[in-house]
């Protein structure tokens, strides 16, 4: 699977950003695909997941609320809406994509077998 993720870019602490993951390569329908977030020094962390059958989707506690992850099945792409957002949502945002992902494992980077390349998000004060 090749995924790309774009849409990112600055904001000021609350407004919105929309990032997009374009899922290629392989039946979409069969992917759980999560998005995972790293700030400068610090670990990749879980932010939000989607299985792209029967669309349970599970978040962070950081972001729930706030945002949204769905899908596109026009475009074969995975959405990340993000409100409200703070300085402490910057990092690089990451979409990893996976058949077979159980929901207790959905939080963690090993379940993912692909990975796109990151997108920066800035959030200034």
């Amino acid at each position: 699977v090749q995924l790309q993720a774009s849409g990112g870019g600055s904001v000021q602490a609350g407004g919105s950003l929309r990032l997009s993951c374009a899922v290629l390569g392989r039946t979409f329908n069969t992917l759980t695909v999560a998005w995972f977030r790293q700030a400068p020094g610090e670990e990749r962390n879980f932010v939000a997941a989607i299985k792209l059958r029967g669309l349970s989707t599970s978040y962070s506690d950081s972001v729930k609320g706030r945002f949204t992850i769905s899908r596109d099945n026009t475009k074969n792409t995975v959405n990340l809406q993000m409100h409200s957002l703070m300085p402490e949502d910057t990092a690089v945002y990451y979409c990893a994509a996976s058949p077979s992902v159980i929901l207790s494992n959905r939080h963690s980077q090993t379940a993912y077998s692909d990975w796109g390349r990151g997108t920066q998000v800035t959030v200034s004060s």
